[in-house]
């Protein structure tokens, strides 16, 4: 900001002691000619009235005495007071018996036939400005000048031109001198006004950085960091101490969320560890009684079947909170090998296969030829998988869910790509929020957790990786899972596009396709036109920092968080 300002304030003292400068020096220049040009009039005129009166007073007649006449009148001039250089008497008449009178004959030729025809024209006197050839100049430089012409009376002969040079070199060395003068002024003005505005922004700019660095501390964790300078009454100190009193209640408030958080961290932790006795009490009690529930009557059965489903249910539940208290406290670890996604692709799809086959859902699987390998967490990624699939298959509505594997030199990607009620764009920003549902009143027909796309965003996170979603009502959604091959690579893009562009079903190479459970409903129907929709827009990235805009806060979802194949929550 320092070097914009004494720019921009050094452009603008340019622009103005350009003007400046040039309107100084045209007026000095204008004022001095001017002042020259009329004492040349004026002693011209004087010179041209003492030098008829001296022809009409002269006695010669004959040609010598006139020629005499001439000679010696401009012998007069050239010796007098004037300030002309020269002096010309010149015939009007082609043919005189007189010879024409000069002090330096090469310097007739700066008097033009222009200039003799508007001084025979004329009663008065006529200027014409000229240039001094620099061999009749004191300084060796052509220098300006002015020749003044007016007609004269010659005693028996009749009208003669009178002309003389008059140099403006004096006038044209003062006006040097001024403007070197104002050169050096408008140069130390420059300076000064940049030293000037260096010093007045360096007083506000300095503040300004400080503050800017503190905040950066601050930003980077360095809560302690506060703002020298609060001293005194200026602005500058008020800044200085709004800006601790800001920082300070920002550390209160982020020491006591962060106690909060720790706090709620290990009630989840300690409750979800205290309830695992009385549960496994529950379950062996509850087995019993599932086992027994063909001896029972129909509303005890119907009772002891819901125990032990619930029974289920709630273990899932811990199971998940005690991983999401373990990636808060970060506590979780990967177990990490080299893999082949395409065994992990292919447990999961038959994982899934007795939930499609309820569902009436065609699912495919596209893998490459060449093994997609990567140093991945196997039980981790399965984990993903399992949830994105179960995802899919749940609201599918008895369309197809089509899974895509590919590798490139950095990354391996699958996409889970379902064509049923789909999500709005709202949806998709909140799909990986805990508990979160898109229309709580809706019937859940599958029981998840609420936390399976949670652990599944944290699972992609802890690899390095982005999970990101898509979808649009009634066109289906697309979930895209993308892992680094290795340790430490950045990733910089997918192998595969998070929404395919093509239009219709998507068609896929003869044999590359393992078909796990083929529908055994009716055929299912073509895949919406996804042309007509612009699909960036809806587009949400929730990885990783450096690629996934809006997952500062935990994103959660719904789904189961272990082995089990049941389907996930609602999106």
């Amino acid at each position: 900001m320092q070097l914009r300002v004494v720019t921009s304030a050094l452009a603008l003292g340019v622009v103005t002691v350009v003007l400046l400068g040039l309107y100084l020096s045209f007026s000095i220049r204008d004022g001095l000619f001017e002042q020259r040009l009329e004492q040349v009039e004026r002693e011209n005129a004087a010179m041209t009235e003492q030098v008829r009166q001296t022809f009409s007073s002269s006695p010669a007649t004959s040609s010598d005495e006139l020629q005499l006449l001439l000679s010696t009148m401009i012998q007069t001039l050239d010796t007098g007071a004037s300030s002309g250089q020269d002096f010309f008497l010149l015939s009007s008449v082609e043919q005189s018996r007189l010879i024409d009178v000069v002090t330096r004959q090469p310097l007739r030729e700066l008097i033009t036939p222009e200039l003799r025809e508007a001084t025979v024209a004329s009663d008065g006197q006529v200027l014409q400005s000229v240039l001094i050839p620099a061999e009749f100049t004191s300084s060796e430089v052509p220098e300006p000048g002015v020749v003044v012409g007016s007609t004269v009376d010659v005693p028996t002969v009749g009208a003669y031109e009178l002309y003389a040079l008059y140099s403006f070199q004096p006038e044209q060395e003062t006006l040097s001198f001024v403007q070197r003068t104002l050169a050096i002024g408008y140069v130390a003005v420059l300076v000064a006004l940049v030293a000037l505005t260096w010093t007045v922004t360096r007083q506000t700019v300095t503040p300004v950085r400080r503050a800017a660095t503190v905040a950066a501390r601050l930003a980077d964790g360095h809560l302690d960091e506060r703002m020298a300078g609060s001293r005194g009454e200026d602005e500058m100190a008020l800044l200085a101490r709004t800006f601790n009193e800001m920082a300070t209640n920002l550390q209160d408030q982020i020491v006591r969320m962060e106690a909060l958080s720790a706090a709620q961290r290990r009630f989840t932790s300690d409750v979800s560890h205290e309830l695992r006795t009385p549960l496994t009490t529950m379950r062996m009690a509850g087995e019993v009684i599932h086992a027994s529930r063909d001896e029972l009557d129909p509303a005890a059965r119907r009772s002891a079947e819901l125990l032990y489903n619930q029974l289920d249910r709630f273990e899932e539940l811990l199971s998940d909170l005690l991983e999401i208290s373990r990636f808060d406290a970060g506590a979780a670890v990967l177990d990490v090998e080299q893999t082949d996604l395409r065994s992990i692709v292919t447990a999961v799809a038959d994982t899934t296969a007795p939930l499609a086959e309820r569902r009436g859902v065609f699912l495919s699987v596209d893998l490459p030829t060449e093994a997609p390998t990567a140093d991945v967490d196997s039980r981790r990624v399965e984990r993903i998988l399992r949830n994105l699939v179960v995802n899919a298959i749940e609201h599918a509505e008895g369309k197809p869910v089509e899974v895509s594997v590919a590798a490139d030199a950095k990354a391996v990607a699958v996409v889970v790509r379902d064509h049923g009620v789909g999500m709005t764009a709202v949806e998709a920003e909140h799909v990986f929020d805990r508990f979160w549902r898109a229309d709580p009143a809706r019937a859940r027909t599958t029981g998840g957790t609420g936390l399976g796309l949670s652990i599944a965003l944290e699972d992609a996170r802890l690899h390095g990786g982005w999970l990101e979603a898509w979808g649009r009502p009634g066109e289906g959604a697309s979930f895209r899972l993308t892992l680094p091959r290795r340790a430490g690579i950045q990733l910089q893009d997918s192998p595969l596009a998070l929404v395919p562009p093509s239009r219709g079903m998507t068609q896929y190479p003869t044999g590359q396709i393992p078909v796990v459970n083929p529908p055994t409903g009716p055929t299912p129907t073509a895949i919406p036109d996804l042309d007509a929709h612009p699909l960036e827009d809806d587009v949400h990235p929730l990885g990783d920092d450096a690629h996934a805009a809006g997952a500062d806060a935990h994103a959660a979802g719904h789904g189961p968080a272990s082995g089990a194949t049941t389907d996930v929550e609602a999106r």
